[in-house]
């Protein structure tokens, strides 16, 4: 069963996009796939924790990370 705060990571329009299970639309979009699998990380996190699945450009599954929550930003600490 899928969580809410779960986001897929997708091939979309020639680039990438974060998008949810089921949904049409993307919440956002990106020229790589390492921006779109940070993107996705941050706002899962930010949701409260959930799952990423990031899918190759063949639409078969990559990989699936657990996120936790959390809302710092290591890239901004310092």
């Amino acid at each position: 069963m899928a969580n809410w705060n779960d986001r897929w990571v997708i091939p979309h329009d020639g680039g990438w996009a974060v998008a949810k299970e089921d949904r049409e639309r993307v919440s956002a979009k990106f020229d790589t796939q390492a921006e779109a699998i940070d993107r996705g990380r941050e706002i899962v996190r930010n949701a409260g924790g959930g799952e990423l699945t990031v899918l190759a450009e063949n639409g078969q599954i990559r990989q699936k990370d657990t996120v936790g929550a959390g809302h710092d930003d290591p890239k901004s600490a310092g």
